[in-house]
């Protein structure tokens, strides 16, 4: 069951950024004196002793199961796109929800193999946000109603989340909430997306370029950087990440278009990101600096650039992984093992 998102204005949104749980120190000390105990030489299971105790910490149990996978997919379309920055119309966006819904795509076949349950959320197709070289590409009714979206699609019950996309054009968005965020300009941050090329790279850089010049003055603000420069699908993953930070839900991050949603939280709040883990760096080249900036090291490296949430889908596994080792292995003392 889902539950109303707590703001309905942006200095609502505010709000819920400055009060955020903590993890459980409690369940983190237990989680640590567990693994001590388990029969394996120190730290020879590498990092999957470390994110074991990171669940631990945000479930609040010491030996905890990882259950109730769930995976938002979040659909938008951008108005920007009309500026030739994507290899593909934005009816697109449309025709792969429809696929989605009917089972068909790369993120269907990733839920299924991974028990997680999947969900897709519209935001508005047929109203494309606004060209952020000429305005604002939100306003601030839009990206309330979006981040909103986000937060209420969240099971509160889950015990993972993972954020995925669709929308054409939103590589060009996420590149300059990028640079709005951290500086840089679209030479840093601009890729190829979904395969544009050379004249359609060159376009996508002077576009973001374009609008990072027409909103300066606001690009200290990261929720205005995010309401300028963004679209409603990329603030529905804000909004959706900020949602089980509250409810303590962990998070796998996708690709370079979640993690520029999740960067809006982590430029905002430093540390409103300690719940998540970054599920895979992608091919799209800005993702790699992106992960640097807001201090994730990714579980995976797969050459993936698809979205979708197929790279934080794929984590699940690795996930579950370090959480059946840590809950399911007997200690020294069960297993009547010495020690050393």
């Amino acid at each position: 069951m889902t539950q109303q998102a707590p703001f309905t204005d942006l200095a609502g949104i505010r709000a819920a950024l400055s009060n955020l749980p903590q993890p459980d120190l409690g369940a983190i000390a237990g989680a640590e004196e567990r693994n001590a105990m388990l029969t394996k030489p120190p730290a020879a299971l590498g990092r999957l002793e470390d994110l074991a105790i990171w669940y631990a910490g945000w479930r609040g149990e010491a030996r905890p199961m990882l259950d109730r996978p769930q995976i938002l997919v979040f659909a938008g379309n951008h108005g920007v796109a009309a500026k030739g920055v994507s290899a593909f119309p934005i009816e697109v966006t449309v025709q792969m929800v429809a696929n989605f819904e009917a089972g068909g795509a790369a993120i269907n076949q990733l839920a299924k193999a991974f028990d997680a349950e999947m969900s897709v959320h519209s935001l508005e197709l047929d109203r494309p946000t606004g060209d952020f070289t000429e305005g604002p590409a939100m306003s601030a009714a839009d990206i309330v109603a979006a981040m909103a979206k986000g937060w209420e699609a969240v099971d509160p019950a889950a015990g993972l989340m993972v954020t995925g996309e669709m929308g054409i054009g939103n590589t060009t968005a996420a590149a300059a909430i990028a640079a709005g965020l951290f500086g840089g300009g679209a030479e840093t941050w601009v890729g190829r997306g979904t395969g544009v090329d050379d004249a359609g790279l060159a376009r996508k850089r002077a576009v973001v370029d374009a609008g990072l010049a027409c909103h300066a003055e606001a690009l200290g603000d990261p929720l205005e950087v995010l309401r300028r420069l963004g679209g409603r699908e990329i603030a529905a993953m804000a909004g959706a990440i900020l949602a089980a930070r509250h409810h303590r839900v962990p998070v796998l991050l996708d690709g370079f278009i979640c993690t520029a949603a999740a960067a809006v939280l982590e430029a905002a709040v430093p540390g409103a990101l300690d719940h998540a883990v970054a599920g895979h760096v992608s091919a799209e080249g800005a993702h790699a600096r992106l992960l640097e900036k807001i201090g994730k090291e990714p579980l995976l490296s797969l050459g993936l650039r698809l979205g979708e949430g197929t790279g934080g889908a794929l984590a699940i596994g690795v996930l579950k992984g370090a959480i059946a080792c840590h809950s399911g292995m007997a200690t020294f003392g069960e297993a009547g093992v010495s020690a050393g």
